[in-house]
């Protein structure tokens, strides 16, 4: 069965163990091809808090092997089962990550990870939710440039001050809600709180607290980051795989 090929937790297929009998095992790790495992660590939201570049800063650590594109796995492709994977290969010691920022608002994720690996280890970059909602906005608005303003999205009565929660935009930053059905089968010290912010303005800092949470050395540190004055937020000095600076791209961080 395809979730014997890929178990929960990081077992993974040990040389000899199962999965293509021992001398492929074996042969597979000495070639340094390594093991598909489920994810032991998710970054499960939010939308527009700063996933992406958690994502790449985490990227730079040796220990961390993720997958670059959005999966959706365990909401738009979760029918497809476990033979349609588009986890990187891991060796011994090495963590399996990916990120889907909508997981977090999508009612059946918390049950369908829990199920497969409950061990799991959640992360949720939050920032502040009016910020995330016009950021939500601005990037809808780069497709889509004949939508309705801002205000008239938000506001159901704007002499009363009365919100619209019904609009995406806003419901997404009421974090509460959506957490609730994630304490359903997680528990609270399984999750790691990410401030979006402080991503900006001390990414070696909050970069530390993730590897801490991961069970990582912390290897990723000040030295790894410069300021973009232009861009407005930090990049990498060398991303993963380079020698170049690494900046996020031109849809990030818009004005």
């Amino acid at each position: 069965a395809p979730g014997e090929e890929m178990p929960a937790g990081g077992g993974g297929n040990r040389a000899g163990g199962s999965g293509g009998g021992g001398t492929a095992g074996t042969l597979t790790l000495l070639l340094g091809e390594g093991t598909k495992r489920l994810p032991q660590a998710i970054i499960i939201g939010v939308k527009k808090g700063g996933t992406r570049a958690l994502l790449e800063f985490l990227r730079v650590h040796p220990d961390v092997r993720a997958v670059g594109a959005e999966p959706h796995f365990f909401d738009r492709n979760y029918e497809r089962g476990l033979a349609w994977d588009l986890m990187p290969r891991t060796l011994e010691g090495q963590i399996t990550m990916e990120k889907t920022p909508s997981y977090f608002v999508t009612k059946e994720a918390p049950a369908r990870i829990s199920s497969m690996a409950k061990g799991t280890k959640l992360i949720v970059v939050v920032r502040d939710p009016v910020t995330r909602a016009i950021s939500d906005y601005t990037q809808t608005l780069s497709k889509k440039p004949d939508i309705p303003t801002f205000e008239s999205l938000t506001f159901k009565n704007r002499t009363t001050g009365l919100i619209d929660t019904s609009w995406s935009a806003i419901q997404i930053g009421i974090y509460a809600k959506h957490l609730e059905n994630w304490l359903l089968y997680f528990p609270i010290g399984q999750i790691l709180f990410v401030s979006g912010e402080r991503l900006i303005s001390d990414p070696a800092g909050e970069l530390g607290r993730v590897q801490d949470f991961l069970g990582l050395k912390r290897i990723i540190t000040d030295k790894h980051f410069y300021f973009n004055k232009t861009k407005g937020f930090p990049c990498l000095k060398k991303a993963e795989g380079s020698s170049k600076p690494h900046c996020l791209g031109k849809t990030k961080g818009r004005t």
